[in-house]
């Protein structure tokens, strides 16, 4: 895919902000060792990081040049490097690897996440927050239109959403060391936006992007207007433009 967009990401800080601090704050006592931001993005989290661990070595992960050099602006993090996370290997065993909203991305959880809990000091934590919305509206609409509007090219038979469900994470992490799992629905109330339906201006820098990338310019005109429309059923407006959006989101934690 092209490089994120680290200005339209950033359009909803607050309400992407939240779900990393409520993360945070069931992250315990760490041993010695770097805390690493897996998926750092433009370092949302990296104040909230550096104020809870101002003595610990912050590195920043990810594979956006854009986004790493917003998160260099922070001054936060005393190293970033471009990696993949799913090849990504620390120099010394991390205290903490903290994955804001990343992970979903990739595939082979089943793989990927016991060797991220193996990388750890012992003591150290793995703490991980991922979007669980592929069967609400504002996610499956997409995969309809896409699939309406170019079945050749899209289709999504047999299709799995790359974030399991609870209690196949716990089973999975369960053997490795103490875990705590919760799912949260976030109720947002989005502004009305000059152009475009609230959640599809949401939904734009993340789980859009696969979509529009895969069609010409005159293509992806058309699934946004088509995404539009369904959304403003999906999701009525209020009186002054502004909507309500459940999200949910699933997190973990994994002390070894």
């Amino acid at each position: 895919m092209n490089d994120w967009n680290p200005e339209t990401y950033a359009r909803f800080r607050g309400l992407r902000l939240r779900p990393a601090l409520d993360l945070l704050a069931q992250v315990g006592a760490l041993p010695d060792g770097p805390v690493v931001d897996l998926g750092c993005g433009n370092g949302a989290v990296a104040e909230a990081l550096a104020a809870r661990w101002p003595d610990h070595e912050r590195i920043g992960i990810d594979t956006s040049p854009a986004m790493l050099a917003k998160a260099a602006d922070t001054g936060c993090y005393h190293r970033l490097s471009e990696a993949d996370a799913a090849l990504w290997q620390p120099d010394k065993p991390p205290a903490l690897i903290f994955s804001n909203a990343a992970l979903q991305w990739l595939s082979g959880h089943e793989l990927l996440l016991p060797r991220l809990a193996r990388l750890l000091a012992p003591g150290g934590w793995l703490a991980i927050q991922m979007p669980r919305q592929y069967d609400a509206p504002s996610h499956r609409l997409m995969r309809d239109l896409a699939e309406k509007l170019h079945p050749r090219r899209f289709s999504f038979a047999g299709w799995q959403p790359p974030v399991w469900s609870a209690e196949a994470y716990w089973q999975m992490l369960a053997p490795l060391g103490r875990v705590n799992l919760w799912e949260t629905e976030y109720l947002q109330n989005l502004d009305m936006t000059e152009s475009g339906h609230p959640v599809r201006r949401f939904t734009e820098s993340t789980g859009m992007r696969p979509f529009v990338e895969a069609m010409s310019v005159e293509e992806a005109d058309a699934f946004v207007a088509a995404y539009d429309a369904a959304l403003s059923e999906a999701y009525p407006l209020a009186p002054d433009g502004s909507v309500l959006f459940p999200f949910r989101r699933l997190f973990i934690t994994l002390e070894v």
